[in-house]
């Protein structure tokens, strides 16, 4: 390939909407340029980058067993309508009709369509099987943002395991993980599995692989002393033996004149820890108290998963005066009938507690939980801090940002049942197929390797997912001696089996080596009229910066030993 051929419009300078480094060094490097929000055009070089990145998945998804299909992008709404997630996925998914007034939807996932196939298995004696495809996603993320990061439209990896049991479903599981944790190492990306939520997906249970970086979007609780990891979503901490007395018979009120917030009641000898925390949100339309202790925050991701709502936001003011009587600041629970009641886990049992009385400037003390307030539901909803206690071994916890680069669920026979895939067992009874779903987006996995691999001159992509391994530059293009020397050295590495480029174009050598050091080609082997009458080329890793002057003749023996051919 001659550069002077190819389409790589570098730039300059920064472009100002980037907001990540690797949406920054995408478009500087000329590897995609965005068509409008959330929609990116892959240009040559990133189509490169992008067919490695999907040649190590195949290769480990072959691994394991798994059979390449390849699915429609766009589907009916039936199969949709009869899983229940039509309504679930709300506004995130893309709807249109047909001509005739069908409705349609622009696939966000394919459990639906992968069960449909599989009701065509028949019998347990075709199971176990595993399924995936490379299909394009559609998503309306109402903020996509860090380029490749979070778009509406892309690649997805998405796989489906088929057993007639639990343990069967586990098993596969477990091959998954592995060939997650295989493609990751090979592709560069130092993701670890963190404990996740299952969210729209359902199922029993899920594991997220997590790539830290400051840019993401994610937290993650760790333990650096036992291993424990999960996403701030379903993290659990462990929480010391609360010492309640014995309390009073009864709440009792008390005047809180202009406290409006859990800092302005501890001058009244109410700690945070004794305080009872009352949000008000509206969940798919339904008026909720959700309770916490006053020192804990909410996770409205837990919130979410403890009551499956799918349009969940806090409710406004006129909202709260209207239901409870009073406005935030002086909210409680107790003796408020006709509402749900959700409360967190670290409240249950507690005795001689404070909470708003629901009258302006006025709040209760005394408080026993368990006596006093009716609660209907008890749910883990804290979000975990930095620095409390492991839930496993006790030691502190750290909290990180980090970007989900794979997501693996078990998914049970919700999909099954929904949609009608079963099979005989060995008893010849029908029963329903056990389901497991596992994904990865391709461009962001490009994305995030990136992120992890890059300096102040451009992006350093791994040797194996490199748009080329090796760049010849010939320093001075107007020579006639170095030009045929550096294609001499080009057609020698290109006999050889390298991916490699030559640079041919009538510019100046600096503008050159900018360009291979910006676009990430692991190693540059520059032809310069200095090294010809030396007799010698200069080969540079990228990575190091290392360069070292190796004779003519010998260069294409030494790049294939860097390049493992």
């Amino acid at each position: 390939m001659r550069w002077s051929q190819m389409f790589v419009p570098t730039l300059r300078d920064d472009p100002a909407e980037a907001d990540a480094p690797s949406h920054r060094l995408l478009l500087r490097a000329g590897y995609v340029r965005q068509l409008t929000a959330g929609h990116y055009s892959l240009l040559p070089l990133a189509v490169r980058v992008r067919a490695k990145v999907m040649g190590i998945i195949r290769e480990e998804m072959d691994r394991i067993g798994a059979q390449e299909m390849l699915l429609p992008a766009m589907h009916p709404a039936e199969p949709w309508r009869r899983s229940g997630r039509w309504e679930l996925m709300g506004q995130e998914m893309f709807r249109l009709r047909d001509r005739r007034g069908a409705d349609l939807a622009l696939g966000m996932t394919h459990e639906e369509i992968f069960a449909t196939v599989a009701r065509e298995l028949g019998s347990y004696r075709r199971l176990p099987q595993q399924w995936y495809q490379f299909q394009t996603k559609f998503r309306d993320e109402p903020r996509p943002k860090g380029g490749l990061l979070r778009t509406r439209e892309f690649t997805m990896k998405d796989a489906y395991s088929f057993d007639i049991d639990r343990p069967g479903l586990d098993t596969s599981f477990e091959g998954y993980h592995g060939a997650y944790t295989r493609i990751f190492e090979r592709l560069g990306i130092p993701a670890y599995p963190v404990e996740a939520s299952s969210g729209t997906m359902g199922g029993s249970d899920s594991t997220e692989f997590m790539c830290p970086a400051e840019v993401g979007e994610d937290l993650v609780v760790r333990c650096p002393a036992c291993g424990y990891a999960a996403n701030i979503e379903r993290a659990a901490s462990r929480l010391p033996e609360a010492g309640d007395g014995p309390g009073l018979p009864a709440p009792e009120r008390f005047d809180t004149p202009g406290v409006r917030t859990i800092e302005d009641l501890l001058a009244y000898d109410a700690p945070a820890d004794r305080q009872v925390k009352t949000l008000v949100y509206v969940l798919d339309g339904a008026l909720t108290l959700v309770l916490l202790r006053g020192d804990h925050a909410l996770n409205q991701g837990k919130l979410v998963s403890a009551t499956g709502a799918v349009e969940p936001r806090p409710a406004q003011p006129e909202e709260i005066r209207e239901a409870l009587g009073a406005l935030p600041g002086s909210l409680g629970a107790v003796g408020v009938t006709g509402l749900p009641v959700i409360a967190d886990e670290a409240l249950r049992g507690r005795r001689a507690m404070f909470t708003g009385a629901n009258i302006d400037d006025v709040h209760l003390r005394g408080v026993d939980v368990d006596r006093d307030i009716p609660v209907g539901t008890w749910a883990d909803l804290r979000e975990v801090a930095a620095g409390e206690p492991c839930v496993r071994c006790g030691e502190p916890l750290v909290v990180e940002r980090a970007i989900e680069v794979g997501h693996i669920f078990k998914l049970g026979d919700r999909y099954a049942r929904a949609l009608g895939a079963e099979i005989l067992d060995p008893d010849g009874a029908r029963v329903p197929i056990v389901m497991g779903s596992y994904g990865i987006g391709v461009e962001r996995a490009m994305a995030v390797i990136v992120e992890v691999h890059h300096d102040d001159r451009g992006i350093v992509w791994p040797l194996a997912v490199a748009p080329f391994q090796v760049a010849v530059v010939i320093a001075q293009s107007d020579d006639a001696d170095v030009a045929k020397a550096a294609e001499d050295v080009y057609a020698g590495l290109a006999a050889a089996g390298a991916e490699v480029v030559i640079d041919d174009r009538p510019e100046r050598a600096g503008v050159k080596f900018r360009d291979v050091e910006l676009t990430g080609i692991p190693f540059r082997v520059t032809v310069g009229r200095r090294g010809l009458a030396e007799g010698v080329a200069e080969v540079t890793a990228r990575a190091t910066g290392e360069t070292v002057k190796v004779a003519l003749d010998a260069v294409v023996p030494h790049v294939r030993a860097l390049l493992g051919l």
